[in-house]
């Protein structure tokens, strides 16, 4: 583009003024405690859909691809997300069964980013979730899949107005990574 576009671009706000304060040494140590912390103070703060995140997948020749979907669940069997199993991402995961997930709460500042291999729940809970749906009209859909990300690593990320940012990783046991 251009140079006046560049310039622009550089005037956007990077954060608002009030930021929430981070300190990975008084987090809960479960990686999904300190998830369901921030989630419940993103709730409180007035983000809309925090449950909304950005699912980034690869296809077998490495094209990667990333879209916003919405968080079902999380449980023993990892950070459930749903699809078409004929959609681009349900065809790149059948190839590559990778992904990263990302969540983003603007008026916090903060980021996390689960990723790790991925996995087919049952048909019985992809059909459940399926009729759970809020839309939901009493059909069916045999290629609607419920997926779970196993994490492998965690990362707590919290934007600050001075640039000193504080990134949190964690492995899946929650042992801090560099």
């Amino acid at each position: 583009m251009s140079e006046t576009f560049r310039k622009f671009l550089r005037t956007l706000p990077d954060f608002p003024a009030d930021l929430p304060r981070f300190d990975p040494a008084s987090a809960p140590r479960k990686p999904v405690e300190l998830f369901k912390q921030w989630l419940d103070e993103a709730l409180d703060a007035g983000e809309q859909q925090p449950h909304a995140f950005s699912l980034a997948t690869v296809s077998a020749g490495q094209q990667p691809s990333s879209r916003m979907l919405v968080l079902k669940n999380i449980d023993g069997d990892g950070w459930h997300f749903a699809t078409s199993r004929t959609s681009r991402k349900g065809q790149e995961l059948d190839v590559v069964p990778q992904a990263a997930m990302n969540f983003y709460w603007a008026s916090m500042g903060r980021q996390v980013r689960v990723a790790g291999p991925v996995v087919q729940l049952s048909a019985e809970a992809s059909a459940r979730d399926w009729a759970e749906r809020p839309r939901a009209d009493g059909s069916t859909n045999p290629n609607w899949q419920l997926y779970a990300v196993q994490p492998t690593e965690y990362e707590f990320w919290q934007g600050s107005n001075d640039g000193d940012h504080v990134r949190h990783r964690l492995g899946p046991d929650g042992t801090v990574h560099g």
